[in-house]
């Protein structure tokens, strides 16, 4: 299939294959806090999963390749969740902005994106052909799934 993109494509097996092809290329460079940090402190434990980082990163490229530029403020906010404040009402609390930033640094540090002029982070021209190829790889694997159905 000629011209798939990330658009075209289910987020969640998306991020599920690009945070698998992060994590095998072994280029994206891991903090040394990766297993003891709160992604919020809305959160009462860290990540369980060890690849939490690759999948976070992944999700974090998507975000960035479907619009135009991103900052770190907009990343906290769509990856924020609901405080639990006991007998007082929930409300919605920011995720973690160092984690979100040391992501964007790692992903820029290997290409994939790259400072906007404006402001932010946009995605590279080498990141988008990874991103694509991804995706072009995800809609072959849905295709022989559905091919392999149908027998």
């Amino acid at each position: 299939m000629p011209g798939v993109s990330v658009r075209d494509v289910d987020a969640q097996k998306f991020i599920e294959n690009y945070s698998a092809f992060l994590k095998r290329q072994g280029k994206l460079p891991l903090p040394g806090w990766v297993d003891t940090v709160k992604t919020g402190h809305f959160k009462e434990l860290p990540p369980q999963s060890q690849d939490w980082f690759y999948v976070r990163a992944a999700a974090v490229a998507r975000h960035i390749y479907l619009r135009k530029q991103v900052g770190v403020g907009r990343l906290t906010k769509v990856h924020g969740g609901t405080k639990n404040r006991g007998s007082r009402p929930s409300h919605h609390v920011d995720a973690s902005g160092s984690v979100d930033r040391k992501i964007c640094q790692a992903l820029e540090k290997i290409g994939v994106l790259e400072a906007s002029p404006k402001g932010g982070r946009r995605i590279s021209q080498s990141g988008q052909r990874d991103l694509d190829r991804i995706a072009q790889a995800v809609v072959e694997a849905e295709s022989e799934e559905s091919e392999e159905d149908e027998e």
